[in-house]
């Protein structure tokens, strides 16, 4: 199952988000729910506990050591969180990664197909606008193109 759509939700004060329907069974993992997440772009990257196994044995699989990689595998794997579902469907976000991603208290959960992201409304705004930007060139258009859209 892939996760798909996007949708405006808002954080309580405590730093919970409702997960959404559409989210909530593909995030089931045995008897429990919940999904690893970290940090990227000025967002926050969830996975699945078994995509999150498996990104992990990516990166031990690399033989690349240079220091950005080192940066990249401290701060990505070391700044993960697991987070599990309570009874009403709600994750806990951690403060580190709340002040990470800007979040007040509107945000938008985005499905990228093998994970969603998590971005403060006003960071997805920005986002949108690099891509208005980005179309305008044409490298971006011709791979765009590339996958027959």
């Amino acid at each position: 199952m892939l996760f798909r759509g996007s949708s405006f939700h808002t954080i309580d004060t405590k730093g919970r988000i409702i997960i959404p329907a559409r989210f909530r069974e593909i995030i089931k993992d045995g008897d429990k729910a919940g999904v690893m997440i970290s940090k990227m772009d000025k967002g926050l990257v969830a996975y699945t506990f078994e995509e999150w196994r498996n990104i992990e044995e990516k990166i031990l699989s690399l033989a690349e050591k240079s220091e950005s990689m080192r940066r990249f595998r401290r701060v990505f794997i070391g700044g993960a969180s697991e987070c599990l579902c309570d009874k009403q469907d709600r994750i806990l976000i951690p403060v580190p990664l709340r002040l990470y991603a800007g979040f007040n208290k509107g945000i938008v959960l985005v499905g990228v197909l093998d994970h969603f992201e998590i971005w403060s409304r006003e960071n997805w705004e920005n986002e949108n606008a690099a891509l208005d930007k980005d179309m305008q060139k044409e490298d971006v258009r011709n791979e765009i193109a590339k996958l027959g859209l």
